[in-house]
């Protein structure tokens, strides 16, 4: 079991936690890079909540 299997695994049941703290990450993230990659940002924010939501652990 790889270590994403792991997390989806440990996250499971708690989606919007998991969203909050990729939104709190990503708004971190630009803060300390100063908005240059938002859009950059926005988009890593947005694959790793699909990671997490879409597909069940295997």
């Amino acid at each position: 079991m790889s270590m994403l299997d792991k997390l989806k695994s440990l996250l499971k049941g708690h989606e919007e936690q998991a969203d909050k703290a990729v939104d709190k990450a990503g708004q971190t993230v630009d803060e300390r890079t100063q908005g240059k990659y938002t859009g950059q940002i926005d988009a890593a924010e947005e694959q790793a909540k699909n990671q997490f939501r879409d597909q069940p652990p295997q």
